[in-house]
């Protein structure tokens, strides 16, 4: 078996024990390196020399990519960029890695694979709930049941730690984006019925608080047609008596004053009742 096809096939990186047990040859794999077609890693560890370098960095360092890092490689949303994120067996040896990279040494909540360079979903949520503020790792947890990789009841079977409890206890998947969990989060005071996702006139509307104040949030490009069709939709809104706030992601993310005072006055004209 060609080792370098075996190794596309395991995304780039693997350990030679692996290899050897799908049949590639010692032979093979010897002249495979002679001829710079796969290069060594780390003892007992080879790749592909286009292979991504975080997932090389990985197995380089005998660690996996957790945390946020391993979030965002999933297509999670998260608010901001962060430094290289990585965990470790808890009883590992010492493990050198540059000095921006965070390690994490916490036990997973599922086994890891021997062959793992990316960590479980489930382990890398358990770590965000540990590392990230609580805003920051609830929009992490809505994003991942927003796309249906976990959900409520999976997650409460596992042995959690207590912030990842807590986080249970709030996260939903109903939020579309990470600004709508954001707005949700700081709105949460308020005790009013607010609704991600509601229908409203035959199309979606980010926030409904109450019956009748919509919240429409736009992303950081949230520009062309679609901008122009829910514009559209947002008039229709107010000729049938609902009031339509729209913000921007700058002023949820930079500028949150702002918007929370403009809903806070909202709601004390009554704009929310019907």
């Amino acid at each position: 078996m060609d080792p370098v096809d075996e190794l596309w096939r395991r995304g780039g990186v693997a350990r030679v024990r692996t290899l050897r047990a799908a049949g590639v040859s010692a032979h093979s794999l010897r002249r495979s390196k002679e001829r710079l077609e796969v290069v060594t890693v780390r003892q007992g560890w080879v790749a592909l020399p286009d292979a991504d370098p975080q997932i090389v960095g990985a197995a380089a360092h005998g660690v996996v990519l957790s945390c946020v890092t391993a979030a965002e490689r999933r297509g999670l949303w998260i608010p901001e960029k962060t430094p290289l994120h990585v965990a470790a067996r808890p009883n590992a040896a010492r493990i050198r890695v540059p000095s921006q990279v965070v390690v994490h040494w916490s036990k997973p909540v599922v086994p890891r694979p021997p062959d793992a360079t990316v960590d479980e979903l489930l382990n890398v949520l358990a770590v965000i709930a540990q590392c990230q503020p609580f805003e920051t790792a609830l929009v992490i947890w809505e994003s991942a049941m927003n796309k249906g990789y976990v959900d409520g009841a999976r997650l409460r079977g596992l042995d959690l730690p207590a912030p990842a409890r807590a986080l249970l206890e709030r996260a939903r998947p109903f939020a579309d984006s990470g600004l709508e969990t954001i707005v949700i989060h700081r709105l949460r005071w308020l005790g009013l019925r607010m609704l991600p996702q509601a229908w409203c006139l035959d199309r979606r509307v980010d926030l409904l608080i109450g019956d009748r104040l919509v919240i429409q949030i736009d992303g950081a490009t949230h520009t062309g047609e679609q901008r122009d069709k829910d514009i559209a939709h947002d008039a229709q809104l107010v000729l049938r008596g609902y009031r339509v706030l729209r913000f921007s992601y700058e002023q949820v993310m930079h500028r949150w004053s702002e918007v929370q005072s403009v809903i806070m006055e909202a709601v004390a004209q009554g704009a929310h009742l019907s």
